[in-house]
């Protein structure tokens, strides 16, 4: 059974639909990247798994059970990670205070626990502390963004555009990071307009134009279609 399953998914916004009839599974252990380009509903999807936005027609389960319905506070309880694109810290907030939001569904043993584990992935928070957020950098927000999502324990871990606007020494730093999440077993899906990166990483891709999956395979079949080569790598 798939970690997560999604089933002919339609997000509407009034009239206009952000997804057309979306089907895709994801299973535990994956690194699963949903790329194309703006407004392809990428964003729209994730947002529908932790139940941000309503979807009139379609199904999600996780672990076996559906998430209609369900608000995003009991989803991410359920186990459900995310980290929105623009990074958005509590930019008052000092480093580890948005660390510890970002474990609120966790015992305070668990997040005492959870810290030392996250700045062993990015020690230099542990350097910064009791700085606070909205004076960082945009690569240090968003590795902020992504240490906080850590501090729940998920089972499923959302990352919407973790790249946008990054310097490439960042975006590698990144990249390698989450590489280091998914060899400890951490199930993944990742929307990403850095396309050949984002397909070098996973183990599955599907590519979203104008809210429909347009293609669907391995990583590395998908960096060698034709298709794709030309519209989102420039070859």
């Amino acid at each position: 059974m798939a970690l997560l399953a999604i089933t002919n998914l339609e997000v509407h916004y009034g009239r206009i639909r952000g997804t057309h009839s979306v089907s895709f599974a994801v299973e535990e252990g994956e690194v699963v990247a949903l790329v194309g380009s703006n407004g392809a509903g990428k964003s729209s999807t994730l947002k529908a798994i932790l139940g941000m936005v309503e979807y009139p027609v379609g199904h999600i389960e996780f672990g076996g059970e559906s998430l209609k319905g369900r608000k995003p506070f009991e989803i991410v309880r359920r186990g459900v990670g995310y980290s929105p694109e623009g990074r958005r810290p509590f930019p008052t907030l000092t480093v580890v205070e948005n660390l510890r939001m970002g474990g609120y569904t966790r015992s305070s043993r668990e997040v005492e626990e959870r810290m030392k584990e996250v700045f062993e992935y990015f020690p230099w928070l542990g350097e910064r502390a009791r700085q606070r957020a909205g004076s960082l950098s945009g690569g240090e927000q968003q590795m902020l963004a992504i240490a906080r999502a850590l501090m729940g324990r998920p089972k499923l871990f959302l990352l919407d555009e973790p790249s946008l606007g990054l310097a490439p020494k960042i975006v590698d730093s990144l990249l390698e990071t989450i590489k280091r999440l998914n060899e400890k077993k951490m199930t993944i899906l990742l929307v990403e307009q850095n396309v050949d990166r984002a397909l070098e990483l996973a183990s599955r891709g599907f590519v979203l134009e104008s809210g429909r999956i347009a293609l669907s395979g391995t990583g590395q079949e998908l960096l060698a279609n034709e298709h794709v080569r030309k519209v989102y790598l420039g070859l």
